[in-house]
């Protein structure tokens, strides 16, 4: 705690550096200059933010960059590693799914992963875009770093990243011949395997390739069925060719797949069934559910990249990729033996984009001008099997999205000193969709996912639609070195995410589903203070924010029993949010031999107003609904110590991390809302003499907390009183050896 409030302290302390900071400018730079030597200074962090290598300094964007040896340090296993060390984010697998992804960050994004509806966090792999959450739970391996930009993306990203982006950034093959092998044991039989390497064939080409495996036995079971629950079978696959015919070209062919063969997944009933004296089980990781069913996801993607550098101040480049991906899966949402709420699905999705950059350099300025282009089509089938009403509700739809935008970002040194920066996006998508829903009796699969053939009871719903939805999203930053090393920046940017409609509405139930929803946007205002401190032993990124959110697309679940029976969903244009908070996070060197690594993330997130049709007059239940995925507090520290043994070198990194209580859904629940938890995370590194071997040591989860991070509320006779939570991983052991050459 003592070294917490320290660096707390000195992060604080370095805002008061300004007064003095440009008076004392030489005085730093000497003071550099006689520490040039030492080992114990902060490294210049590198990131692309805004499409070109910066330092993280000079940009006016709040950004996190873990580098991979951070993340193998710490023993993430996976992207979802990033909720516990950056501030403000939620990145979490979604409920009922194994590798399914849920991203919000500063309490914008979109839980909702069913085909059709745009996230609010834009993904990326290297510079390709990834639309569809499914199969979206990166592993990390063979990366250089990630990258977490947090608040509106909209001029340099665009579309759907109203929240901000995640960039997950691959290494670029080695000139000399390399190889990984890594194997991990745990708790669960976990065990983990990767090999990767890269061969240069020649002066001016390469390939290399990347297999990984991760499986481990359930952390609960499936009492009806014997099956694993939160097991995991995952196999990761890429390949990749790299060609520098001279030093003005550069081309990269990349592929890469993910099948995950994982059980399927079902939450926990937290009270007791209506039906059948169903009681919830004594393990959170257990389940009773009956459906039965395969899981299967497979994601995969090829990219090729292209680079020409005209001269020193013009580079071109061009970004062409296909992304594709299945789903098959089943949810008991009601977690009984009985067909109470039982949810076969298949998702299926393929997406072409094309994007072509002009990178500037100039005396005084630089920037990126380009235009993206997508077309896409996401698709799928789901079963409601409602065996209280007797019914199966199938729902099954299509939408093809053809997106075309052009931006341009430039920044221009106005002094040596003060700098500004403006941009702007121009985002056209052309959308054509079909939504069917149709009522068959029996509570037995529907012909859709596979059941038996049978007529049609009654069509709820069966539409097509077309829209076009365009928006011109700014950004304008103004930055000041108040000295080489302390930059401060004001910024105001926008984003929005695209409408669409929802492939589950019933017009029966709810006839204005036809008429589908519009975009949302979110415009963020932004003070920001970064760069180092302290004679380099420190470097810290803050800012503090306030966005206006507009047009919130939200989800609401309609019950009906009579005149009309059905279950619906309703997406409405319903809300309107202030939200506004601040973030701090940065590394110091505490001694010699001790760094930490901090963050600290605080958000205040209101509704202005929830527009519902409760009686079919629109009403504004704002005071009675909550945010979801929006602790009020977040924050890490962990320190690492080195050290010399047996020769080679030894890193110890305990950590903890803390989210304050949190709401996983807009309608405050007591049984499924979250309280405030601590996750305590420990490592023991070493390597050997030579750097080839390491070895090393991790436990997650230390103190064994249950913390809920997905939920589903189906409350009422009709369903069973069905309400079922999903859990974050247990206390975890696992040993890992890797050998380089």
């Amino acid at each position: 705690m003592r070294h917490h409030v320290k660096c707390a302290l000195l992060a604080g302390a370095a805002w008061g550096v300004l007064a003095g900071a440009s008076t004392a400018q030489d005085a730093e730079a000497a003071a550099q200059a006689a520490n040039a030597g030492q080992s114990n200074m902060v490294d210049d962090i590198v990131v692309t933010a805004r499409r070109r290598d910066e330092q993280l300094k000079d940009v006016p964007v709040a950004v996190s960059a873990l580098s991979a040896e951070r993340l193998e340090q710490t023993g993430a296993t996976n992207i979802t590693a990033l909720q516990q060390q950056t501030p403000n984010a939620t990145v979490q697998i979604a409920r009922g799914s194994n590798s399914t992804l849920i991203s919000f960050i500063r309490g914008v994004g979109q839980q909702d992963p069913l085909w059709g509806f745009e996230p609010g966090v834009g993904l990326y792999i290297d510079d390709v875009y990834v639309a569809r959450p499914q199969g979206a739970v990166l592993d990390i391996f063979d990366i250089q770093r990630i990258e977490v930009l947090r608040g509106p993306q909209g001029t340099l990203y665009g579309r759907n990243t109203i929240g901000g982006a995640i960039k997950y950034v691959t290494k670029r093959l080695s000139h000399d011949p390399s190889l990984t092998a890594r194997a991990e044991v745990g708790s669960y039989n976990e065990h983990n395997f990767l090999v990767s390497g890269s061969v240069p064939i020649g002066d001016t080409f390469a390939i290399g390739g990347a297999v990984a495996t991760y499986q481990h036995d359930g952390y609960g079971e499936n009492l009806n069925t014997g099956q694993d629950q939160y097991d995991k079978d995952v196999t990761a696959y890429r390949a990749s060719a790299e060609w520098t015919p001279n030093d003005s070209l550069f081309f990269r062919l990349a592929w890469d797949r993910v099948e995950d063969d994982s059980s399927p997944r079902h939450g926990h009933r937290e009270v007791n069934s209506l039906t059948g004296g169903y009681t919830p089980p004594a393990g959170e990781y257990d389940t009773n559910a009956g459906i039965t069913g395969e899981q299967k996801v497979v994601t995969e993607g090829v990219s090729l990249t292209s680079e020409y550098r005209v001269n020193d101040r013009l580079t071109l480049k061009s970004i062409s990729a296909y992304r594709s991906g299945d789903t098959k899966t089943v949810i008991d949402f009601d977690q009984t033996p009985q067909p109470f709420l039982d949810v076969p699905a298949l998702y299926s999705d393929d997406q072409f984009t094309q994007e072509l950059q002009a990178v500037f350099t100039g005396d005084r300025w630089s920037g990126v001008a380009g235009v993206f282009y997508l077309d896409g089509t996401s698709s799928g089938a789901f079963d409601t099997i409602a065996g209280n009403l007797g019914l199966a509700i199938a729902a099954a739809g299509s939408v093809d999205t053809q997106s075309f935008s052009a931006f341009a970002d430039f920044s221009y040194d106005i002094s040596d000193r003060l700098h500004v920066s403006l941009g702007g996006r121009y985002t056209k998508d052309d959308k054509d969709a079909s939504v069917l829903r149709q009522f068959f009796l029996g509570a037995t699969r529907t012909p859709y996912t596979g059941g038996t053939a049978r007529p049609v009871f009654a069509t709820r719903t069966n539409y097509s639609a077309s829209d076009t939805f365009e928006k011109f999203t700014p950004r304008a930053s103004i930055s000041y070195d108040f000295s080489e090393e302390i930059t401060g920046y004001a910024s105001v940017s926008q984003g929005f995410k695209s409408g669409g409609w929802d492939m589950r509405g019933d017009a029966a139930l709810v006839p204005q589903t036809v008429n589908g929803y519009q975009p949302e946007t979110v415009t963020t205002y932004e003070l920001g203070l970064k760069g180092s401190a302290f004679d380099r032993r420190m470097n810290f990124a803050s800012a503090v924010f306030y966005s206006d959110y507009k047009d919130q697309q939200i989800t609401t679940q309609q019950v009906a029993t009579a005149p009309a029976v059905g279950i619906a969903s309703v997406v409405d244009n319903a809300g309107a949010s202030t939200i506004y908070g601040f973030e701090l996070e940065g590394s110091a060197f505490l001694t010699d031999d001790i760094t930490a690594n901090f963050s600290l993330g605080y958000l205040k997130n209101e509704f202005d107003e929830f527009i519902t049709l409760v009686t079919g007059t629109p009403v504004d239940i704002s005071d009675q609904r909550q945010p979801q995925n929006s602790p009020e507090w977040s924050a890490y520290y962990g320190m690492t110590w080195r050290g010399d043994i047996m020769g080679g070198e030894i890193r110890v990194t305990p950590s903890l991390s803390y989210r304050s209580d949190y709401h996983l859904f807009d309608a405050p629940d007591p049984i499924l809302d979250q309280d405030g938890y601590v996750l305590a995370d420990a490592s023991l590194v070493w390597i050997a003499p030579s750097k080839r071997w390491e070895v090393g040591l991790f436990g997650r989860n230390l103190t064994d907390v249950r913390y809920k991070v997905g939920g589903y509320n189906f409350a009422g006779a009709s369903f069973n009183n069905s309400i079922s939570a999903f859990y974050g991983p247990p206390t975890t052991y696992s040993a890992r050896l890797t050998y380089r050459f």
